[in-house]
């Protein structure tokens, strides 16, 4: 029998070890362990005062590890309602301050929010091929010296304007934190 729920453990902060669930889909590939680890390695492992965009928000793990590590606010984008329902568990189950969940395609989200971001989450699922069209949309949603982490199985080529400030692979992950040139 296959299982209905998924795991994953927050590795950092105040709600270090505990445990999200989320619904079996085959769009959700929560970031795993090792390359949280490394992310917020980069990024900082205390994120006081920064507020950080999660466009496809899925199982929720970048932005409870953010909001975790007390990031002053998180928003969570996600379109599909079983994975909103679960998120919406997660927060309450956490007790959250200063994070908010966002029923909207991360498309939408981007033309009708005008809100700039220290730190966006990018990691669509695969098959939508979305990386390259999103690039172009976040330079107004980013605060300056922001910073954008994409993930995918292949990274697109990055539109002028973007720089890759650090990088790395782990088995069929590829990710990159970027930053934008004029910010460099």
């Amino acid at each position: 029998m296959r299982p209905t729920q998924n795991k994953v453990r927050i590795i950092g902060g105040r709600w270090r070890s505990r445990i999200i669930t989320f619904p079996v889909n085959p769009d959700l590939r929560p970031t795993p362990d090792r390359v949280r680890e490394t992310l917020f390695n980069w990024i900082g492992q205390d994120l006081s005062g920064k507020t950080c965009l999660d466009l496809f928000s899925g199982s929720g793990a970048l932005s409870f590890e953010s909001a975790s590590r007390g990031a002053l606010q998180v928003v969570m984008v996600e379109s599909n309602p079983k994975i909103l329902s679960a998120l919406q568990e997660n927060l309450q189950k956490l007790g959250t301050e200063g994070m908010e969940l966002v029923s909207m395609d991360a498309i939408k989200f981007l033309a009708s929010d005008r809100r700039a971001f220290d730190i966006i989450f990018l990691d669509p699922p695969y098959r939508l091929e979305l990386l390259p069209e999103l690039l172009c949309l976040l330079p107004s949603h980013l605060a300056e010296d922001g910073l954008v982490y994409i993930e995918s199985q292949n990274l697109p080529a990055l539109a002028s304007g973007w720089q890759v400030w650090r990088s790395g692979r782990a088995s069929m992950v590829s990710y990159q934190l970027l930053k934008l040139a004029a910010n460099g």
